[in-house]
């Protein structure tokens, strides 16, 4: 029974659901319609749309006269509209509330207080940004003099940001809030609906916060809390950030390329010292693998003894590593890497496959159950309990519409393919003759989906001047020749 279907179903909301009720053959009464919904006429159908779009219209009405009575406040008022407060500030009371009701609940209004312990750092780092420091560098530069992060000074408004050290990050964060001007500045961002699969419109939308551009954010008329810069010296600060980005996309740069290069260990070679991935450069027409260790990161790495910059040749590593896949096919080693390659080949053929939608799923699945262990953690060591709840309600609300979707794809039933036997493989490796001349003389397209299928990954010790390679390969070997015959006679 559904006293209110006004109340009930929004939007099309009861086209997605009455379907149910109709297979489990649950009868849906509704005053309206003088009853029970009958599936087969059109006039319940056509009332029951118009309740979903009335409530649907009602629904941005109230979102409508909420946003601009916002506005008003902040505009007009300079009044604070709640959110997490900027760093070098705090809560305070602003007298009683001016809705009679909700003052006689006790509500007070808030306003923003500059916090004495910081507030001269706001303007330490607006200054030495004018002057021409860079978001980095000032962030080294606060480092050096031991000045406590923002997540570090308050831990208990940042439980989810590391403690460690003054990030590039933050400082440009700083930078770029209006409020230290003393202003109240409102609609910096605003939530916005996207769909969780364009390809099934019915699981429904996600609700996300999107910043919005500069010029359409609501500034107060008159400054409503205590200012820690002057608004001339933010202005300055946003005029030389336009400078410099303007001047750095204008700069000529010789070496750059409009075709992309391709780089065939990208992503798979791993600094052993710290632990990160190495990026590809080019330097004199080589390609370099390099891991650049920087001033401020430091901080992050206490007592890690790293080189400024660690650099390692693609082809020299390319080069060792076709050897390495090659001799895995030398007559001597080929009946034990035809047992690996045939074992292998089972295994991936009795695993259960899936659809990139369903691996999508599942990851986010697996960051819902991440977010949360996170959030745990930060009400256990003494965060706010009505936020950190509300960070929980979030990512159960994404773990169940992950949930849902999954639980909505359908099974893959793939054709089993039987997996090559050994004589299959041995006659596949004996037509390719010198494995290791063909794979050296491969271009880069061409190895990158070999290393892939292997599952490459490389880890590289700079004190040592060693690299560790492993495979571990992840999909079912199969074999089958091109319809066209050989297209590269001459590699025999």
């Amino acid at each position: 029974m559904i006293g209110e279907p006004q109340r009930t179903f929004y939007g099309n909301q009861f086209g997605n659901t009455f379907p149910i009720f109709v297979h489990f053959r649950i009868p849906l009464w509704v005053p309206e319609v003088g009853g029970p919904i009958d599936p087969d006429n059109e006039a319940h159908d056509l009332v029951m749309s118009v309740f979903g779009g009335m409530s649907k219209g009602e629904r941005n009405r109230i979102k409508i006269r909420v946003r601009t009575a916002m506005s008003a406040q902040a505009k007009l008022q300079g009044r604070y509209l709640g959110g997490r407060p900027p760093y070098c500030y705090w809560i305070a009371d602003a007298g009683t509330h001016p809705n009679p009701a909700k003052a006689a609940a006790g509500q007070q209004l808030h306003k923003l207080e500059p916090d004495p312990a910081t507030a001269l750092v706001v303007l330490r780092i607006f200054t030495m940004y004018v002057d021409g420091m860079g978001d980095e560098a000032i962030a080294v530069r606060l480092n050096h003099d031991g000045i406590p992060c923002p997540s570090a000074h308050d831990v208990a408004r940042n439980p989810h940001r590391t403690k460690k050290a003054w990030q590039a990050g933050a400082v440009r964060a700083i930078l770029l809030n209006p409020r230290y001007t003393g202003h109240e500045v409102w609609n910096k961002q605003r939530k916005e609906e996207r769909l969780l699969d364009i390809d099934d419109v019915t699981l429904g939308h996600r609700t996300t916060m999107t910043h919005n551009p500069s010029d359409e954010w609501i500034w107060s008329n008159e400054p409503a809390h205590e200012p820690l810069i002057t608004k001339e010296l933010f202005e300055a600060a946003q005029r030389a950030r336009r400078q410099r980005a303007r001047a750095y996309q204008q700069q000529e740069r010789p070496n750059r390329r409009s075709d992309r290069r391709p780089y065939v260990l990208r992503g798979r070679l791993k600094c052993t010292l710290c632990g990160r991935k190495m990026q590809p450069s080019s330097i004199r027409d080589r390609v370099y693998y390099r891991c650049e260790y920087k001033k401020q990161e430091a901080a992050l790495y206490p007592g890690l003894d790293h080189p400024r910059t660690i650099n390692l040749r693609e082809d020299i590593v390319c080069r060792a590593l076709d050897a390495w896949i090659a001799r895995a096919f030398a007559p001597k080693r080929l009946t034990a890497t035809i047992t690996a390659l045939s074992q292998a080949g089972i295994a991936a053929s009795t695993a259960q496959p899936q659809t990139p939608e369903q691996a999508r799923a599942r990851q986010a699945l697996k960051e819902c159950e991440r977010r949360l262990a996170r959030y745990q953690a930060a009400l256990d060591s003494g965060a706010d309990p009505a936020v950190v709840t509300q960070w929980i309600n979030g990512a159960q609300r994404d773990r169940e519409a992950a949930q849902k979707k999954l639980d909505a794809l359908p099974n893959v039933n793939r054709k089993k393919e039987p997996p090559l036997t050994a004589d299959q493989i041995r006659e596949i490796a004996e037509r390719l003759g010198d494995i290791a001349q063909r794979i050296q003389a491969a271009d880069a397209d061409t190895k990158e989906p070999l290393y892939e299928a292997l599952g490459i990954t490389i880890t590289y010790d700079n004190a040592t001047r060693t690299a560790t390679v492993r495979s571990r390969p992840s999909l079912a070997y199969r074999y089958s020749e091109c319809p066209r015959g050989d297209l590269n006679p001459h590699a025999r």
